[in-house]
Parts: structure tokens; C-alpha cells; sequence
């Protein structure tokens, strides 16, 4: 099992790990399982709201999909507009995209225009942080679309796969890290 280097025994426990999923050599960490446990989702939620609720932030972006399922709780709690990052054709009006490298190929998200508005100091939000080219992809996005996007918060970390490199102009934090598989 991977080696907590961001403690939290909470999350930990409520963590589930799965061995050789989705293909063998891979230690999936299944966050559908802090679902199952109400004490633990909660306090995913509460430790984001105070680690963003006096920055000034104007709004939350999620990325598909299951960082939906944090950023909708967390974005209501601190009042704020949630804005969807999707995959292309998911959205129905004029919408804003980025293409982006993946590790076996290439992906597109999308936004919708109206939802970004000039200036605005957006966090992202997804469930798991690996590599960080989706979130990098997405804070892209939402920079080019004229936001101040730099902050991101996800639920795990996993740092071996170095996404702290890829991002190191953004803030990053995390409520839990992985050091290896």
C-alpha cells in the first residue's frame, strides 16, 4: 500500500485501495468510499472551506467528474458559483476550450463563456491530483477566459508522479498524500 505522507487517519481509513485497477501494477485510490463514510466527506468539506473561506475567492471550478462531488458541497457552504469543467460536447451553451496532452494521447475541456467573468479569483477543485495535467489544462482554461485561477484543492495527493513540477506556479494543497503506489 502506498506510504501516507500527508497524514490523516480519517481519510485513510475511509480511503479504499484497490490493487491492479484499472490495469495491473496500478494502486487505486477510491474516494467513492469517503461517500460511504459521512464523518469523513464531512470533513473533506470543512478543511476546504477553512483553508479558502478569507482568501477572496470569487468562485469554484470542478473538473469532471468526480471532483463535482466535492466542489458542489464546498461551493455552496462558502456561497460562492460553481463552474463546471467538462469534457467537449458535455456542455450545452457557447462554451470555451483547451486541448491538452495526455500521458497516451490528447483531451479537450470545456467551459461555458458566460460562467467566467473577468478578474475572477477561482479555486479548483477535483477529487484526486496525480500527474496535474487535467488541473493544469484547467487552470488554463479559466486564465484564458480572462480568470485568476491559482489555487487548487484536491482530497489526494499522490506527489511520486512529481504534478507539484508541472504546477509549480500554482498553490496546490491537498487533505491527504500518497508517496508511492
Amino acid at each position: 500500500m502506498g506510504e501516507i505522507v500527508k497524514k490523516n487517519n480519517l481519510l485513510d481509513n475511509a480511503i479504499r485501495k484497490i490493487k491492479d485497477f484499472p490495469k495491473e501494477g496500478i494502486l487505486f485510490y477510491d474516494i467513492t468510499s469517503i461517500l460511504q463514510k459521512p464523518e469523513a466527506f464531512s470533513y473533506c468539506i470543512d478543511e476546504m472551506v477553512k483553508t479558502y473561506e478569507n482568501t477572496g475567492m470569487n468562485a469554484v471550478a470542478c473538473i469532471e467528474a468526480r471532483g463535482f462531488l466535492f466542489a458542489a458541497p464546498f461551493a455552496l457552504r462558502m456561497g460562492l458559483p460553481l463552474i463546471l469543467i467538462r469534457k467537449k460536447g458535455k456542455l450545452p451553451g457557447k462554451t470555451i476550450e483547451k486541448r491538452f496532452v495526455l500521458e497516451y494521447g490528447e483531451d479537450v475541456i470545456q467551459i461555458h463563456r458566460d460562467d467566467i467573468h473577468s478578474g475572477d479569483k477561482i479555486v479548483v477543485v477535483d477529487d484526486l491530483i496525480a500527474t496535474g495535467g487535467t488541473v493544469k489544462a484547467s487552470l488554463e482554461l479559466l486564465n484564458e477566459a480572462g480568470a485568476k485561477a491559482v489555487d487548487v484543492i484536491c482530497v489526494i495527493g499522490l506527489p511520486f508522479l512529481r504534478y507539484n513540477e508541472l504546477l509549480a506556479d500554482y498553490n496546490v494543497q491537498t487533505l491527504i498524500e500518497y508517496d508511492r503506489e
